[in-house]
């Protein structure tokens, strides 16, 4: 069987492509994907549920990223699982691009999938009901984290970090003015100038 499906993203496609092949990233993306491993680069071991229907499927199993070309920003997945209680399976292979739409990229994604066990009863129309909602909702949070405000770089975070553990200087109040002091002052001198001038 296999299923089509794209969404736009707000930002450049290289960083888009460098997102959706850091599995630490994606997988927090996924609805019901927990990451178990990371055998290697290329090789990660995980678990997902899935709903369909009125029942949810849990597999367990390994996902590796089979073909990446950077230059024209490809790649192809695979993924292989078994139901954690029950005797079902599930196989696919998700090939995606990323190209660049206007300011921001555009991600195809078309996968292949065979699914034996509780599942496949369900046919395709709600396979493909549950495949949209789950492409839908991983896009969302895609999409949410890579357009979100950029991290500061390196310089800036040293900068922020000298600012504050500099000392701030304190605010230096004004000497409160006494006018009976002042006035006091005043008279003293007078006084002195008055009486230095009778005795000289």
């Amino acid at each position: 069987m296999q299923l089509e499906n794209s969404f736009q993203v707000g930002a450049p496609p290289d960083r888009v492509f460098d997102y959706l092949l850091d599995v630490n990233k994606v997988v927090g993306c996924v609805p019901g994907a927990e990451l178990s491993e990371v055998v290697d680069a290329s090789t990660f071991k995980g678990k997902v549920k899935v709903k369909v229907g009125p029942i949810t499927v849990a597999y367990s199993g390994v996902a590796k990223i089979a073909d990446r070309d950077d230059a024209q920003r490809t790649a192809t997945l695979t993924a292989e699982g078994r139901e954690t209680t029950g005797q079902g399976s599930a196989r696919a292979s998700a090939h995606m691009k990323v190209q660049a739409a206007g300011e921001g990229s555009l991600v195809e994604i078309v996968t292949d999938y065979n699914v034996a066990g509780r599942v496949a009863s369900f046919g395709r129309g709600v396979m493909e009901d549950v495949s949209k909602r789950i492409v839908n909702d991983m896009a969302a949070c895609i999409k949410a984290n890579l357009e979100a405000a950029e991290d500061p770089a390196p310089d800036d975070y040293v900068t922020a970090a000298v600012a504050r553990s500099a000392p701030r200087p304190q605010p230096v109040a004004a000497e409160p003015v006494s006018a009976f002091g002042l006035l006091w002052h005043l008279l003293k001198v007078r006084l002195e100038r008055l009486f230095g001038r009778g005795s000289a």
